[in-house]
């Protein structure tokens, strides 16, 4: 765990949220502040800072991601209704959490 992490204090329980789905990889939480009626965040059970680093996880991880949000929209409700990815990387993105930590873990 990174100590200044945000999501890696979620995922132990330092920080409450409301957890919508977990496996060995990936956990999903309801953002805090939603902009649609469903607003979910994907996180990856291990700290990880880069879009790079889920290389960590393997050649799938993306994949295994789509999957998680798959299932989530169906248990959510929203598959046939549709449902959008977003992935924010870095401040010219959107990404509103900075990672505090001048590196990451490989």
């Amino acid at each position: 765990m990174e100590h200044s992490c945000v999501f890696c204090k979620i995922r132990i329980g330092d920080i409450p949220s409301d957890f919508v789905y977990s496996d060995d990889l990936f956990f999903v939480i309801r953002d805090i502040n939603p902009l649609a009626p469903t607003h979910l965040l994907i996180i990856p059970q291990q700290h990880v800072t880069k879009l790079g680093g889920l290389k960590t996880f393997g050649m799938n991880s993306f994949i295994d991601m789509v999957e998680v949000a798959n299932y989530v929209a169906e248990k959510e409700g929203i598959m046939e209704s549709g449902f959008r990815l977003v992935i924010n990387q870095g401040q010219d993105s959107g990404q509103e959490i900075e990672e505090r930590d001048s590196h990451q873990r490989r």
